[in-house]
C-alpha cells in the first residue's frame, strides 16, 4: 500500500518514519488508518535498509481516539461475523509486536483510547510534557481494544492498569511517567528530536539480528512458567555465534574504541529455529 491516505511513511537513513496523517481530525483513528499502518509496518519491517521505527502524529496531537463521525468504523465493525476479521487498534499494535526492528513512540498532546492502545507494544514511549493519555473504554461503554490489557498490566502493574482502565480517566503525562508508561517526558518541540536521536543510537550502537531475538525473546519468553526452555534457547542461541560475523565484530570494535560496522540482516541472517518463527 503506497498510496497512503491517512498516515505519511519516509526514511531517512536507517530510521523510517510512521505518522499519523489526519492532523485537521486531531489524527482520529479510522479502519483506513489502522490499515495503512500496518501496511507501513509491514515496509519497514521487511526492509533490511531501516533499522529502527519512529511512530509519531501530525500536529499537536497524536490521537485523539476512534474517529467516529465518518462511520468508517461502525462500517468495520458491522462485519465482523467473519471469524478471522480483527478490530482495528489491533491491526496496528498487533504488527508492532511482530516487529523485528525497535519502535520508537514519539507522543505529544492527546493520546487517548487508541491513541493509548497502539504506543503500548513500542519499545520505548517518549512523551511531551503535554501529552494525555486514557483508556476510556469504559466511559463510553466499549471494551478494551488492541491487546491492551496483556499490553499495560506488563508495562505499569496489575494495580494500575485496573486503576487506569476501570475508571476510563484521562491522565497526565507526568502520572505516566511515574508508573513506567512513557520512558522520559520532554518539552513539546523536543519530544521527536529526541526520540530520532535515540534511534540513531541504536542504529549506531546495536546489531541487528540480536535486536529482534532480544525483543521476541522478552516478549513470548519472560511469561513462561519456568527458566528452563529460555535457557535452552539461549544455548543455542550463544552456541551459533560461533558462526556469526557480526558477533565477532562487535567484540573487535569494542577493543578497537571504534563504532562497530553492521553485516549481518534481520532478513538473511534469523535463525530459523526460533520457536515464533514457526
Amino acid at each position: 500500500m503506497d498510496d497512503y491516505q491517512e498516515i505519511r511513511y519516509t526514511v531517512d537513513g536507517a530510521v523510517a518514519t510512521v505518522s499519523l496523517n489526519r492532523p485537521q481530525a486531531r489524527n482520529g483513528y479510522t479502519t483506513r488508518m489502522s490499515d495503512e499502518l500496518a501496511a507501513a509496518f509491514d515496509r519497514a519491517d521487511s526492509d533490511d535498509g531501516v533499522r529502527v521505527a519512529v511512530f509519531t502524529g501530525e500536529g499537536g496531537d497524536f490521537c485523539v481516539g476512534a474517529d467516529l463521525s465518518g462511520g468508517s468504523l461502525a462500517a468495520d465493525t458491522a462485519a465482523a461475523s467473519d471469524p478471522e476479521w480483527n478490530e482495528p487498534a489491533g491491526r496496528c499494535s498487533m504488527r508492532i509486536f511482530t516487529m523485528n526492528k525497535p519502535v520508537i513512540a514519539a507522543i505529544r498532546g492527546a493520546a487517548v483510547g487508541a491513541g493509548s492502545t497502539i504506543i503500548l507494544p513500542a519499545d520505548y514511549r517518549l512523551a511531551a510534557t503535554d501529552a494525555r493519555f486514557g483508556f476510556v473504554f469504559s466511559r463510553r461503554g466499549f471494551y478494551p481494544e488492541g491487546a491492551s490489557t496483556w499490553f499495560l498490566p506488563r508495562l505499569v502493574g496489575l494495580g494500575r492498569a485496573l486503576d487506569w482502565m476501570i475508571s476510563g480517566r484521562v491522565f497526565d503525562a507526568a502520572e505516566a511517567h511515574a508508573a513506567g508508561l512513557v520512558s522520559s517526558l520532554h518539552e513539546p518541540d523536543e519530544v521527536l528530536p529526541r526520540a530520532y536521536a535515540l534511534a540513531e543510537e541504536l542504529v549506531r550502537r546495536t546489531a541487528p539480528v540480536p535486536v529482534a531475538v532480544i525483543r521476541q525473546l522478552l516478549y513470548r519468553m519472560s511469561p513462561l512458567d519456568s527458566p528452563f526452555p529460555v535457557q535452552r534457547l539461549d544455548s543455542r542461541l550463544i552456541a551459533g555465534l560461533t558462526g556469526s560475523p557480526d558477533a565477532v565484530e562487535g567484540v573487535l570494535s569494542f577493543l578497537q574504541k571504534r563504532d562497530p560496522r553492521w553485516t549481518e540482516t534481520v532478513g538473511a541472517n534469523l535463525p530459523d529455529y526460533l520457536p515464533w518463527r514457526t
